[in-house]
This record gives structure tokens, sequence and C-alpha cells, in this order.
């Protein structure tokens, strides 16, 4: 680690006007929870009071000084209508004092930042799922993922929205100190140690609208009729196409091959019925046309990266047993 006062590590946090306020808090609620390893400063660009999104403002104290002493550097998210492509020039400068060697984080909107600054140059990197296209057009040569919580890049580490904030903040306690201090940080702020999955699961996929003289049709009946095999020539049938043109047409229109995209919504209803229901997993897979649950947990797995039981705890607070 790079900077540390006595035996604890510095870490830095950087205000921008627009800040968010349950991120700007993050930090200093993991790493203040082990206070004798870290000290959490946090800072504006020009030592004054930063505007947040909400109705009100914070006062911090410090100026951007004290980024040279950091040994990591984050930076929450802020208002995006806030930041152009490129930095202004005070923001630039403060960064530019960070120390070599220092951990530079970012949540959320806080990747554009890395990215302006020339941070993020050929590196994987991750942001908000939402704004995955914008920063796609502005920062092509960034290797963006958008459907991890994290990633950990060495010295550089980016993580998706809001609460995945704490989980690259745990991260790196496990990392400097070890699974148990993570576990007891973890579970002094309520929160689970490690999150399975990743922003996948919280992306909303609606499906596409209906228009006349396509595949529109055959899509709302397949959706009304999930549970049945639906092959590719009932699709067809339904359609009144040949296979090879209902293929081609229903390729043009959704992006995707017709089983690729029963696939999806075969998840897609599993995942509402986890979270609305008591069913056991068997029963969901026979109604979405999974044939069985472990077909359903396979296909679950590979689309989002948990399996049931952990989903249904994400979202129904871990109440119902799954048999």
């Amino acid at each position: 680690m790079a900077a540390v006062t006595g035996d604890r590590h510095r870490v830095v946090v950087l205000a921008l006007d627009g800040v968010y306020p349950f991120e700007l808090g993050i930090p200093s609620r993991v790493f203040g929870t082990v206070s004798e390893h870290y000290e959490v400063l946090t800072c504006s660009v020009d030592g004054g009071p930063v505007r947040t999104n909400s109705d009100f403002s914070v006062t911090v104290e410090h100026g951007p000084e004290v980024l040279a002493t950091a040994g990591t550097v984050i930076l929450p998210p802020f208002d995006m209508s806030l930041l152009s492509r490129e930095l202004p020039a005070a923001l630039a400068e403060a960064l530019a004092s960070v120390p070599a060697g220092a951990r530079m984080v970012s949540i959320c909107t806080g990747a554009f930042v890395l990215a302006a600054a020339g941070l993020l140059e050929g590196r994987p990197a991750t942001t908000h799922w939402a704004l995955a296209a914008v920063f796609r057009d502005w920062f092509p040569q960034v290797a963006l993922d958008a459907d991890v919580l994290f990633i950990d890049d060495g010295e550089v580490l980016t993580s998706a929205g809001a609460a995945s904030g704490v989980d690259v903040c745990l991260h790196l306690v496990r990392k400097d100190h070890g699974t148990a201090v993570a576990n007891f940080v973890a579970r002094v702020c309520v929160v689970p140690p490690w999150r399975d999955g990743g922003q996948a699961q919280y992306i909303e996929q609606p499906v596409p609208d209906t228009t006349a003289n396509d595949t529109s049709a055959t899509r709302q009946w397949a959706l009304e009729n999930l549970h049945e095999p639906l092959a590719l020539s009932t699709l067809a049938e339904h359609a009144r196409m040949s296979l090879r043109t209902f293929a081609r047409r229903f390729n043009e229109e959704v992006g995707m091959s017709p089983g690729r995209w029963l696939i999806q919504q075969r998840v897609a209803r599993a995942r509402h019925l986890l979270e609305s229901t008591d069913l056991a997993v068997d029963d969901i897979a026979g109604q979405v046309g999974f044939v069985t649950g472990t077909s359903l947990r396979q296909h679950l797995h590979a689309a989002i990266g948990v399996t049931p039981l952990a989903y249904r705890r994400t979202f129904r607070g871990g109440t119902a047993v799954l048999p």
C-alpha cells in the first residue's frame, strides 16, 4: 500500500459537485469500521463546500492537497450533467497530484472521470449499466464490461452503481487484510460480505413493441405459451413463414436467434416468479418451459451468475425456502 499514517492506510475521497450523498458516505462507513487499519479523509477540488445531487450541500474538511498523501483515492458518483468528455483544469490538476502507486477507485459515474483523465486507457472497466452506451461512445478505448459489479485491474478499480461501492470497498479490505477482517466489516455494516453475480441481474430487458407484418405476433404468442416446448418449426408455423424466412426475419428484428430469445424470456419469467412467489424451483421450471429444475439453474447461472436460491434471497430478503 502506498501512503500510510502510522500503521494506517490513507483513503482520500474526492467529492465533486453534484455528488450522490449515499455513495459519498460508503468509503467512510466501510473503511472507518476498521479505523485501526484505515484513515479516511474527504476533500473537494477547491476545499470549499460541495453541492450534492439532492437539496443540500456538504462541507468537507480538506482541500485537494491531501490527494498527494493518498494511498487510495475514491471518486464517488455525481450528476453527469456537470461533466464533459474533458476534465476541468482544476480537477485535472488535483488528480495529477495523486502519487504514483496510489490506488484509484471509482463508483458509478466516477469512472467517467478516470477515463477522461486517461487512467482507463486500454484497461477493463465498468460503470452503471444504464450509462454503458454513453461511456462506450465517449471512451471507445476502454474495455467496458457493464455486466459486473466491480473490476480490479491492479492500481485502478471501477465499480457499478450505488451499492457496488460497498462491494469494491469490501474487496479492498479483503485484499489488504484478509477475509476475516472483511467479514467483520460486512457484519457491522449489515451487508453481505460478497454478492454473487453482477449487474446483469438488475438490468431490465423489455420485450420489443408489437408492429405489423413481422414476427412480433409470434413473439407475443410465445410469451403466452412459454410452458410449451416451442420448437423453431412451431414458431415458424404460427408466423406462417418458412423456417428459413422466419429465422432470418426474427434475427433482423430482435438481434438474436429465436432459440436464444426464448431462453432469455424464460429466464426473465423465472426471475419474476422467484421474486414474487414461493414456488419451488422445479415448479417454476415447468411454468417457464425449462422442463427440469436443473435446466433452470444452469440457464439462470449462465445468464446472471447466481443460483435461484441466491437470486431469491437478494430480492426476497432470504425469508423463503427453496426446495
